[in-house]
């Protein structure tokens, strides 16, 4: 894949890892520290990811204007730094709720920015025909980090303290930022009619998508699909620590173990592809992918009930592992160079400001009805999500 690539991958690898590592590390402090009630803590959550979105949205079209490797390393200082701030506060005792949101609403919206401008860098750096192989490590990558980081940072705060993990995420972000810049890519100085942000520029990634005929549904599918599986996030934790007593270890494995799924379907992506083309596989897979969520509404208490659980969300992460490679790499050579940036902010926003708003009404619907009852909900209305997939997306993948 070249030595540019294998940079790039690195300082995604290396960030992923951190944030995994420190998943869900602001709800534990505001809980733990702060002695942070429910309510305070879903404001934690909603806030950081509404706010962070809005914030966002000017930023795309400031990526797409500059040399996207300074980019980069600017939104990797600036998360190091705006984390650091976390420890640093708790060890002076001056920690504050109102300092967790905003830190969390700035890493979100330079989160945003980082992603737009490693897309421009990666179809810059990546052969057209390597994009699926390319777009597969990273999936791959975010897999692996999601199976062994949360256990590895969970433990990690029982023998170091409430903020170890976010001292480790900060870090690696500054170990990113060095991988960033051992980069060597010419960019040319980006071309532009004027200086200055114009009211259009904040609209033209979503603009981008709307009139592509094939990006238009795809988009729709994926915030759609993405916001009704995340939806069930919460409702099933209440579901099966709640009504079914699992205990917090089987929940966890619950959902961990299933994650091997996207390591393999990932690294299987380019083969399928390679030999069934990639539309065909493309189009199976975001199939498949609707017909999993419908069987967590009926999950037992027990060792069935647990192994229900398992066997549904390897069978939808799998899918997705296959699936998603295709999707970004189809994204990315549909995007003209000079669009790259704005169409992946848009996107990126949408899907935040969808998963929050779905989040929200499911747990609305769950506190009228039953957790169990909103699941179901959810799996019934995905099935339509594959209604919404192109008839065309072809793109060459080499083995």
């Amino acid at each position: 894949m070249g030595r540019q690539f294998g940079w790039l991958w690195t300082s995604y690898a290396v960030s992923t890892v951190g944030t995994w590592f420190a998943f869900d590390a602001f709800p534990l402090i505001a809980i733990l520290v702060l002695h942070s009630g429910p309510g305070q803590v879903s404001l934690l959550a909603a806030i950081g990811l509404a706010v962070g979105a809005v914030v966002a949205i000017p930023l795309g079209p400031w990526v797409e204007f500059r040399r996207k490797i300074p980019v980069m390393i600017g939104m990797d200082l600036v998360r190091f730094v705006a984390l650091a701030t976390i420890p640093l506060a708790y060890w002076l005792g001056r920690l504050s709720f109102l300092q967790l949101v905003v830190v969390s609403v700035v890493v979100g919206a330079a989160d945003n920015a980082f992603t737009a401008a490693t897309g421009a860098v990666m179809k810059a750096v990546v052969p057209r025909s390597r994009l699926v192989v390319a777009t597969g490590r990273f999936e791959s990558t975010t897999w692996t980090a999601t199976m062994i980081g949360p256990p590895l940072g969970g433990a990690s705060i029982g023998l170091f303290g409430p903020v170890v993990t976010v001292v480790v995420d900060a870090v690696s972000y500054l170990l990113s930022a060095l991988s960033v810049r051992a980069i060597r890519l010419r960019e040319s100085p980006p071309v532009r009619r004027t200086e200055r942000l114009r009211p259009a520029d904040l609209l033209d990634g979503w603009r981008y998508i709307l009139e592509h005929p094939s990006l238009r549904l795809l988009f729709f599918n994926g915030v759609l699909t993405s916001g009704l599986i995340m939806a069930t996030a919460p409702l099933l934790a209440v579901l099966m620590l709640g009504e079914l007593g699992f205990a917090p270890w089987q929940y966890a494995l619950a959902f961990g173990l299933p994650c091997i799924g996207g390591l393999i379907g990932s690294r299987l992506s380019a083969p399928l592809a390679a030999r069934f083309g990639s539309h065909r596989v493309l189009m199976v897979t975001g199939w498949l992918r609707a017909f999993w969520l419908l069987g967590l509404a009926f999950v037992q208490p027990g060792v069935v009930g647990l192994l229900t659980v398992i066997l549904v969300e390897l069978g939808l992460i799998t899918c997705m592992g296959i699936f998603m490679p295709l999707f970004a790499a189809y994204r990315l050579t549909e995007t003209p160079d000079d669009r790259v940036a704005r169409t992946l902010s848009a996107w990126s926003i949408s899907s935040k400001a969808v998963i929050a708003l779905m989040t929200a009404l499911w747990g609305v619907l769950a506190a009228a009805t039953t957790p169990r009852i909103a699941v179901a909900a959810a799996g019934t209305l995905i099935l339509a999500t594959p209604l919404l997939l192109p008839r065309r997306t072809q793109i060459t993948v080499d083995r």
